[in-house]
């Protein structure tokens, strides 16, 4: 189909061609004998398979203390030569906030002794005197 436009250049007119010109005839390949062993092997490549990537355990760190926790707190804690609320969390398995709050209690009874405090991050020791002689 021809279609005639309007420009506005002094009334000249365009006319634009939108046709397609014919499609021509594909000639099937004689026994397929005339590609290289490489071009016909080109579409068999497996495509690659993504990783589903790593998945890390889910942390059941209890929400409160139970008795038994609660004891570790007072008993273990104490000897440790490190206190942060990281290591306590992992090692009596509480939540961050609750290690952290068990800390400070055991900060203000004097049973621990606070080395540093930026931030977040605080860091206790053992008091030298409470701790038995090993």
């Amino acid at each position: 189909a021809v279609v005639s436009t309007q420009s506005g250049h002094y009334g000249r007119e365009h006319k634009l061609n939108l046709r397609m010109p014919p499609k021509k005839a594909v000639v099937p390949a004689k026994g397929g004998k005339d590609k290289p062993a490489k071009a016909k092997a080109g579409g068999k490549a497996k495509k690659k398979k993504w990783s589903k990537g790593k998945t890390r355990d889910k942390l059941n760190n209890a929400p409160l203390f139970d008795k038994t926790t609660y004891a570790k707190l007072y008993d273990e804690v104490p000897k440790y030569k490190l206190i942060t609320p990281s290591i306590v969390s992992e090692r009596l398995k509480v939540r961050g906030s609750l290690a952290r709050f068990g800390l400070i209690e055991l900060y203000e009874k004097g049973m621990i002794k606070l080395v540093d405090k930026h931030g977040s991050q605080v860091i206790y020791t053992r008091n030298a005197d409470q701790v038995d002689p090993e």
